[in-house]
């Protein structure tokens, strides 16, 4: 019971974790199962979790103007990727400086953000192109005149969207958490940040971490911003990271020391890319309704041999929804499996699924509400390569679990 009592004692998750180890091999000479003791473990270290963001996370500007030394830890390159997803949004509110800290603490080995535009031309981390969900801006009455109807994608929305605000403007809001039965408390506390301030959070980073940022909604973003000399999005936002030295193709030496991935849904944007920068590209694809946004292809005509062919000359990999992967069926069980990360594979791209989430709508009853099973089974029976996680902290967790690190280059 000491032991227990000095475990919850220690408010970060991971200090929890490692500490316990010698706790895991105590009980493995008992009748307690390592499984039970894992599922106990999971559920600890959530509440410890809760603690440590309270209390231990003190989120300063010192990120904003420097850089980490040169020397720090690496990457990890022995398992799949963890992919926070718009950072650690199951806890904190999407795509904050706060949130993406987090996830580096809860061992993201990348941070995953959408890139959109403001009025005057500015990129800023944000999800959906209007405010409306992830934001306090209904609470500012300067901007009760701002909402605007548009067409996106063959559907008119109406909201608050980016490109009508400047970015004056927009750091008078406040994020909120976007789904109802996640955590409230942090609501209305915490910045929507710019492209580089997210940049400045992985510089700044005790190690290595990698970023995954996206060319969100590129054809609405240059039908609605103009930039001078006749800049598209797509110039912006990779001249944006060439300013900070992320270059280099996959694995190499450049990109070893500052990792990335480019993604987009839109395939004539990654196209464009390809010819501005080395940086490994990745193609999103989206659910088997939805058509792409900048070439009105269907999902089987962008899953077929020859588009696979043709787009593998200029992406290192693809994003699909993971649904389409392993289609389930009408009572949430999943069927058998497409063959879509086997044709990925044998064109040599990667195979990054989207999105996990523990929450138990979201898990399908083959996994028992367990999002250990779930992790278990698209790593080692399906063989994806990375996975976009809203919580980095438990895929982290499952993973030194089930397949620790061999080096010590990736531990938070």
């Amino acid at each position: 019971m000491r032991a227990l009592s000095g475990f919850l004692s220690r408010r970060d998750p991971l200090s929890c974790y490692h500490s316990s180890q010698k706790m895991a091999i105590s009980l493995g000479s008992t009748s307690c199962s390592l499984r039970v003791f894992n599922v106990t473990l999971f559920l600890l270290c959530i509440v410890c979790g809760t603690g440590a963001i309270r209390t231990g996370v003190k989120f300063g500007h010192f990120w904003r103007d420097h850089v980490r030394d040169p020397g720090r830890i690496g990457l990890q390159l022995e398992r799949p990727f963890n992919i926070a997803h718009r950072g650690a949004n199951g806890e904190l509110p999407e795509e904050t400086a706060e949130s993406y800290w987090r996830a580096i603490e809860d061992g993201a080995d990348f941070i995953e953000t959408d890139i959109l535009a403001t009025k005057d031309g500015r990129l800023i981390c944000q999800h959906d192109l209007i405010f409306d969900v992830t934001s306090n801006i209904n609470d500012h009455p300067e901007f009760k005149d701002r909402k605007r109807t548009y067409e996106v994608q063959g559907s008119n929305v109406t909201g608050f969207f980016t490109v009508d605000f400047t970015l004056d403007e927009i750091k008078t809001l406040k994020a909120r958490q976007r789904f109802p039965d996640r955590d409230q408390s942090y609501n209305d506390q915490f910045d929507i940040i710019t492209f580089e301030e997210y940049i400045a959070i992985a510089l700044n980073s005790p190690r290595i971490v990698g970023i995954y940022p996206e060319m969100k909604n590129p054809v609405f973003i240059n039908e609605h911003v103009k930039w001078e000399g006749g800049k598209k999005y797509e110039d912006v936002f990779l001249e944006t990271l060439l300013k900070y030295n992320y270059k280099g193709a996959y694995m190499s030496g450049n990109w070893l020391k500052r990792p990335i991935f480019i993604q987009s849904f839109a395939p004539t944007s990654l196209v464009y890319a390809s010819n501005r920068t080395d940086s490994p590209l990745v193609f999103l694809i989206d659910d088997t309704t939805t058509p792409t946004q900048d070439t009105n292809q269907t999902y089987a005509e962008i899953t077929s041999d020859s588009y696979l062919d043709y787009i593998s000359q200029y992406v290192v990999g693809i994003g699909p929804w993971k649904d389409t992967i392993v289609p389930p069926d009408a009572k949430n069980y999943l069927t058998l499996p497409t063959d879509l990360v086997d044709k990925a594979h044998a064109r040599n791209l990667q195979v990054h699924p989207y999105t996990f989430r523990n929450e138990p709508q979201y898990l399908h009853f083959d996994f028992h509400l367990d999002p250990y099973q779930e992790y278990e089974y698209w790593i080692n029976t399906i063989g994806v390569d990375g996975l976009f996680t809203d919580f980095t902290g438990s895929l982290h967790l499952f993973q030194e679990w089930s397949n620790p690190l061999k080096g010590n280059h990736n531990q938070p």
